[in-house]
């Protein structure tokens, strides 16, 4: 969605007025291939856990490349993605209702019950399948900023990004750094701490008590990780696309392209260097103790630091390629990027939809598959489950209709006679 604007005529590649930039919808359709694929280890089991509790160390050279990968360029990495898109969609939306002609206050208040529906959408879906729902929790974040930040001009945005940078430098990396100071970084974390796909509960039975447990996972990462992510300065990644959002990064690229050209290189550097020695050390190439790989060890806080940067990196590296390929002639694979942007129109839907076509397959209390599959074979069917929602998106996009998702939201934000 995109706003018209005033400012003159719009430089070639940029979105014109009552178009729809390509850049959102792109990278959130890609965006949701790096989801599905991240969310692979838990359903896996049956399979033997490394100190990170995460992974599986077992398999086949193909399985360890697999596992190699998902933790250089996925782990912790699509979601400060997921939390850019977010907060860059909730902007552009108050941003359209404002230029036409809505009240900011109104406006407001259309974003608050979005996020309020959200939260009860996200914790339906943990509870009925999948307990690493992310909706809820951005349901909360974006509840919250919303009221401090979305009405606010710029320089309280920058104040917000810099607190933000400082707490997750003193949050994150203050300890690891006050440990290696005391000769203790071997010993920073918790390589016996219970695995933490235990708290998706892929190996119960019975499909009651993984509700359960899938429930009190849900609560506990919307109501408790959520604020605990603010006092941390994890919402960092929603603040900078308020001000991209200002600024139309997405939709006009061609103003930014110096920006996202350095955004892309260095972002996606630094985050795959910084996982790059939880990913040696998960594979056996790099001997540490098991500490430091456990889920709270030195390598993980670093792994997961880093991804802000990989996150901001992926997205300028799709904007670059949308602007790219929106300026090209002829432009190839014209199917294929309709396909994908498609479903990042109907993200929501998709998303859903993956634990869907994931969570009765594969789970114990359903078909079971989880726990024949290695990290390679899952990672094929995670493949094939996105490339079914591409199928379905697309065919939506063609007939003209919105995702069921989308539509519910906007009934309920909207009311029945509105949307």
């Amino acid at each position: 969605m995109t706003i018209a604007t005033t400012e003159g005529p719009l430089k070639r590649g940029a979105v014109q007025p009552g178009e729809r930039a390509l850049a959102p919808d792109l990278a959130r359709g890609t965006m949701l291939l790096g989801i599905v694929l991240s969310n692979t280890a838990f359903h896996l089991w049956a399979a033997r856990r490394g100190p990170s509790g995460w992974q599986p160390v077992d398999g086949s050279w193909l399985d360890h490349a697999v596992q190699f990968t998902m933790i250089m360029a996925l782990d912790l990495r699509i979601y400060p993605l997921f939390a850019f898109l977010f907060g860059y969609g909730m902007m552009q939306l108050y941003l359209r209702q404002t230029a036409a002609g809505t009240d900011g206050r109104d406006a407001a208040r259309i974003l608050r019950r979005r996020s309020l529906w959200l939260i009860v959408i996200g914790l339906t879906h943990a509870a009925l399948l999948m307990s690493g729902d992310i909706i809820g929790f951005y349901g909360v974040l974006s509840l919250i900023l919303g009221v401090v930040f979305l009405r606010r001009g710029e320089r309280a945005l920058t104040w917000g990004i810099g607190i933000g940078i400082a707490l997750i430098l003193l949050v994150s990396a203050g300890p690891v750094v006050a440990a290696l100071l005391r000769g203790e970084l071997g010993t920073f974390g918790d390589a016996g701490a219970e695995p933490g796909f235990k708290a998706y509960a892929p190996d119960e039975e019975n499909w009651l008590t993984a509700a359960g447990i899938r429930l009190e996972t849900g609560l506990f990462v919307t109501f408790a990780a959520a604020p605990l992510t603010l006092v941390g300065g994890g919402y960092v990644l929603f603040l900078l696309g308020f001000r991209a959002a200002r600024h139309r990064v997405l939709e006009e690229p061609g103003r930014h392209r110096t920006l996202l050209r350095l955004t892309a290189v260095l972002g996606i550097a630094t985050g795959w260097l910084g996982a790059l020695p939880a990913a040696l050390a998960h594979t056996g190439v790099l001997r540490v103790p098991e500490d430091m790989q456990s889920e709270s060890g030195a390598l993980t806080v670093l792994r997961d630091v880093t991804g802000n940067s990989a996150g901001l990196g992926y997205v300028a590296a799709v904007t670059l390629f949308a602007q790219w390929w929106t300026t090209r002639r002829p432009r190839r694979g014209a199917t294929a990027v309709a396909a994908v942007t498609a479903v990042g129109k109907r993200s929501l839907s998709c998303y859903l939809a993956h634990s869907l076509l994931f969570a009765p397959v594969l789970a114990a209390w359903g078909l079971g598959l989880g726990a024949h599959l290695g990290s390679a074979t899952m990672a094929l069917f995670a493949l094939a489950v996105w490339l079914v929602t591409v199928a379905g998106a697309y065919a939506l996009e063609r007939a003209g209709r919105r995702g069921p998702a989308e539509v519910l939201l906007r009934r309920l934000m909207y009311g029945s006679r509105r949307a």
